[in-house]
């Protein structure tokens, strides 16, 4: 009896345990599900918020999101380009009316303080930007606004057949244009002199793909710029031109014009400012000159001269003209500032050319002579300018001068090179003037004075 008696209560006890096993395995699979259906609940939970976001309805980004930053800033500089003739042309340009190509709420372009030019249309029609700069704004909004004015510019220059003697005109170049004025009978494309020098006909590729003959108002291979004109009726659109003194180095600039030909008409470049008034020697048609122009390292390649270059208003602030080809150099570019273009612009509209003081003489410089040749020719001197011919008649011939004279100075002021020469003469001496030059003749110093003629 004892041991049925504890052997029931063993199986008792055992069958408590199991059940104890069997519950805390239930719990066991029941904590599981909910520790699974929490994570589930998570991850659903995550997902919601990651779809809300995205769709907008939950954010949590900044409320006031960066804006896009403007394309550029603003630019400007001064500038003036040009070249010696064979036989030396001097003088100051007298700009006594400017027209006013900026922003305006006048009734007209007009040109102050002077009659003989009205650069007004007589349709009092306002040619000034309608495009409005914002922060948004792309370089491709500009381009739009911009494009229209821009032109190319071909070259034909007559060519004899050599086996039936006929001529026949053929390209010979091409270039880039910007129209910058319009009134009631022309557009006026202002381009580089060296674009359209010894062209017997000139034409003019438009924005519509349109090519029209264009004449030749007035060209200056000094300032190396040029005007044509075209008629009224293939104007579409007339360029702004800005302020360039107010440029800064670093600003942003983009530049429009046709490379390589018209087949890559009205490419687009960008670049910087990357300098503002840089000095410069070059060799064009008439001569060596130092040139003072805006360095950009936006790309300016063969045709894109006469080109825009354009700041963030959509205002012209430079004429590409010149690029440094060599092969280890990459991205100098340079552009005659359009504070420099307009007045030269305007000249060339009223009388077709730049009136310059006239002196008739042929000129080296000192420094350049061979040293074994400087001791015969000019002595111990070291800077000047070396007289090596007259032209007879020339206001030159009539003062005394001669050949294997030595220009050092002009009214006192100290003359090294021939580009001094002409600096002072363009910048201070109107034709007609006279002037007193202090040269070297057979080593003994005198003085002589010249007065200058119109060239």
């Amino acid at each position: 009896m004892d041991e049925k008696r504890m052997n029931a209560e063993e199986e008792k006890v055992i069958d408590n345990i199991g059940e104890k096993e069997d519950i805390n395995a239930t719990e066991r699979e029941e904590n599981s599900t909910a520790s699974e259906q929490n994570q589930m609940n998570e991850q659903l939970s995550s997902s919601n918020l990651d779809k809300e976001e995205e769709q907008g309805t939950i954010s949590t980004k900044p409320n006031n999101p960066k804006r896009k930053k403007s394309f550029m800033k603003g630019l400007a500089s001064n500038v003036t380009v040009g070249v010696i003739s064979s036989l030396l042309t001097v003088s100051i340009v007298s700009y006594t009316g400017l027209p006013d190509f900026h922003d305006g709420e006048d009734s007209g372009i007009q040109v102050e303080e002077s009659s003989e030019l009205n650069l007004q249309g007589a349709t009092d029609t306002i040619y000034t930007s309608t495009f409005q700069q914002t922060d948004e704004s792309t370089i491709a909004d500009i381009v739009e606004e911009v494009s229209p004015a821009i032109v190319g510019v071909v070259n034909l220059q007559q060519v004899q057949d050599r086996f039936n003697m006929e001529t026949e005109e053929v390209e010979s170049g091409s270039g880039s244009g910007v129209i910058f004025y319009k009134d009631d009978d022309y557009g006026y494309i202002i381009t580089n002199n060296h674009v359209i020098e010894d062209a017997s006909v000139v034409e003019v590729s438009l924005y519509n793909g349109n090519q029209v003959e264009a004449e030749i108002v007035g060209a200056d291979a000094l300032t190396d710029l040029a005007v044509l004109r075209i008629d009224e009726q293939y104007v579409d659109k007339v360029a702004t031109f800005g302020d360039s003194s107010a440029l800064r180095t670093g600003d942003e600039v983009i530049a429009i014009g046709n490379p390589l030909g018209l087949e890559f008409s009205r490419t687009v470049t960008q670049g910087i400012i990357s300098g503002t008034e840089r000095n410069i020697t070059v060799e064009t048609s008439a001569g060596e000159w130092e040139l003072t122009v805006l360095q950009t390292d936006a790309a300016i390649n063969p045709g894109n001269s006469g080109g825009a270059l354009i700041n963030s208003q959509g205002e012209v602030i430079g004429i590409n003209s010149l690029k440094i080809a060599e092969t280890d150099v990459e991205g100098i570019g340079f552009a005659i500032p359009s504070n420099d273009v307009l007045p030269i612009a305007e000249e060339l509209m009223e009388n077709g050319s730049i009136k310059r003081a006239y002196l008739g003489v042929q000129l080296y410089n000192v420094s350049e002579i061979a040293q074994f040749y400087r001791q015969n020719l000019v002595g111990s001197l070291e800077t000047g300018v070396f007289i090596t011919g007259v032209e007879n008649g020339s206001p030159a011939d009539v003062a005394g001068l001669q050949e294997n004279d030595v220009i050092v100075a002009i009214d006192d002021e100290e003359i090294e090179t021939a580009t001094d020469l002409r600096k002072y003469l363009y910048q201070y001496v109107e034709p007609g003037e006279k002037i007193t030059l202090t040269i070297y003749r057979d080593g003994q110093e005198e003085s002589i004075t010249v007065q200058t003629a119109e060239n």
